[in-house]
């Protein structure tokens, strides 16, 4: 067996080199920037998360508002982040502020759709099942539609959160701070040390999130967990017998 040889370059110990020196010196102002970054990716999260959601029950209830909630946030979610932060300025100022509104209308349009789509499909006869037990409107919504919708609206969730910390490293363009600072400081001075740090750790704290986000939703939903065995159980007694 032939294995492939990696063969590492000058530039690349140098450059490994430096981020083990920018840790080593600098430690305290990543965890600066880290902690802005993870502040107002959270920040815009919780915003979307009941924005999305509310605007997803009011669509449901009142259908003749779906196309136009929707088709509001679908336009907005085409025009660029970047472009949003610098439409908000005038209005907003620079810093979090208009960051956040950025972020917040990127990340509504999944959460919306994936609420609407899950309180609609949830299917018929456990609606009417609820409601033959006596169950009025609002107790099938809440206690059917909602968690029959929850894994998918969790998806939503997800999809708006790695979208939130992907873009959030735009802030730092406007004075927001958070790990965009290091990317855009290793683009000017062309400093590859501090573009893979940032790259590196937006990439990082992506994937953990939606890690952390996929553990809340299996901790939230265990019957989603439960059914599939109990499904098994019952296929496996019948093939004994």
């Amino acid at each position: 067996m032939v294995f492939p040889i990696i063969s590492i370059g000058k530039e690349e110990i140098n450059t490994i080199s430096l981020i083990l020196e920018y840790f080593g010196s600098h430690m305290g102002d990543y965890l600066t920037v880290l902690r802005e970054h993870v502040v107002i990716s959270l920040m815009a999260l919780a915003i979307s998360v009941l924005l999305g959601i509310s605007a997803g029950y009011v669509c449901v209830r009142t259908p003749k508002l779906e196309k136009w909630l929707v088709g509001t946030f679908q336009t907005l979610r085409i025009v660029p982040s970047l472009a949003i932060l610098i439409l908000l300025i005038p209005l907003l100022g620079t810093g979090v502020k208009p960051a956040l509104a950025a972020l917040v209308l990127l990340a509504v349009p999944p959460i919306l759709l994936n609420t609407v789509t899950g309180l609609t499909e949830v299917p018929d006869f456990m609606l009417e099942t609820a409601r033959g037990l006596g169950m009025t409107e609002k107790q099938v919504m809440f206690r059917v539609k909602f968690p029959m919708a929850f894994p998918l609206i969790m998806t939503g969730v997800k999809t708006a959160m790695i979208e939130i910390v992907a873009s959030a490293a735009l802030a730092a363009k406007i004075g927001a701070g958070g790990l965009g600072g290091l990317i855009f400081t290793g683009l000017g001075l062309n400093r590859l040390d501090l573009l893979l740090v940032g790259g590196i750790s937006v990439a990082l704290l992506s994937l953990a999130s939606g890690a952390i986000l996929d553990g809340i939703e299996k901790m939230l939903t265990p019957y989603l967990r439960t059914a599939p065995r109990r499904r098994n159980i019952r296929e496996r007694k019948r093939g004994i017998i």
